[in-house]
């Protein structure tokens, strides 16, 4: 097993996201994860499409109702 790549994850998530550091270590390194893809423009698989957003706004609507 590859030991998990604290050096970089420390340089991206505390210098290239400005995370303060509390914010930092209280993230899981899939939410590390997505914030990298999101900022590098590299998914890790297809994006949402508009079923699933659909989805996401039905499940989690902006207003009560």
């Amino acid at each position: 097993m590859t030991p998990f790549a604290w050096d970089e994850a420390m340089r991206f998530g505390l210098g290239v996201l400005r995370l303060p550091p509390d914010a930092f270590w209280r993230m899981t390194p899939r939410e590390l994860a997505r914030a990298i893809e999101a900022m590098t423009g590299r998914a890790g698989g297809e994006g949402l499409n508009h079923a699933g957003l659909a989805a996401l706004m039905a499940r989690f609507p902006d207003e009560m109702k």
